[in-house]
């Protein structure tokens, strides 16, 4: 029986979960969610699929399962995620697992926060922000981004190693929400803007499937130029 995959690539959980399934060969009934319409908020959902309402999620047999790092860690248990991707070796998946657990509450919130009040909530009928509050929006999220840029890449290729893993494909979702809000991590950060050019052309074709939305939206090529 097909895994079901619940998922919408406005999402950045979403689209991480997408490229790590893809890129490792995980057959997956295809199941999109388009948050945009409300589809998550009824109760057949939140009854059948996920009772948080939310995305991404799966559905294995009989076993429901929300939240992409929960997800990621029951596939990597049943021998679903190649070592490359989510090491088994303790010491190293503990260096994933490190960045996991950081970026939730620093680098995601950062993004997401600046993304939403920025582009999601006047889209959806919210007022802009002030030029105060974005200013304090884009500190906090650039903040996160230093220690990305100054920490996390130090002497480094990727966020852990010299190899990529799924700590780089979440925080490259992440990082890639903001350019709908107009904002190019790229011109302050060198260090992440090439980085990112390892992270896409690791994940490829995937990676740019995932992102189509974020590049149309944004108006802005993978590959652009600053």
């Amino acid at each position: 029986m097909l895994l079901s995959f619940y998922y919408d690539l406005m999402s950045q959980p979403s689209r991480a979960l997408y490229i790590i399934l893809k890129m490792s060969g995980i057959r997956f009934r295809d199941c999109p969610v388009a948050l945009r319409n409300g589809e998550h908020l009824t109760e057949d959902y939140k009854r059948d699929i996920n009772r948080f309402q939310r995305v991404p999620c799966i559905i294995d047999g009989d076993f429901k399962l929300a939240e992409s790092v929960a997800i990621l860690r029951y596939l990597s248990a049943k021998g679903k995620i190649p070592e490359y991707l989510y090491p088994k070796y303790f010491i190293e998946q503990a260096r994933v697992d490190e960045f996991l657990e950081w970026q939730h509450i620093t680098l995601r919130i950062g993004c997401a926060m600046y993304f939403r009040r920025i582009w999601l909530d006047p889209l959806l009928g919210g007022e802009k922000p002030s030029e105060e509050k974005i200013a304090k929006l884009r500190d906090h999220m650039e903040m996160n981004l230093h220690v990305v840029e100054s920490t996390w890449l130090e002497n480094k290729e990727f966020l852990t190693g010299n190899t990529m893993t799924v700590a780089d494909i979440f925080a490259a979702c992440e990082i890639e929400q903001t350019r709908m809000a107009d904002y190019d991590v790229r011109i302050k950060y060198p260090k992440i803007r090439t980085w990112l050019k390892r992270v896409r052309a690791a994940c490829n074709p995937h990676y740019d499937y995932a992102h189509q939305f974020v590049y149309k939206i944004s108006g802005t090529a993978p590959n652009s130029k600053l």
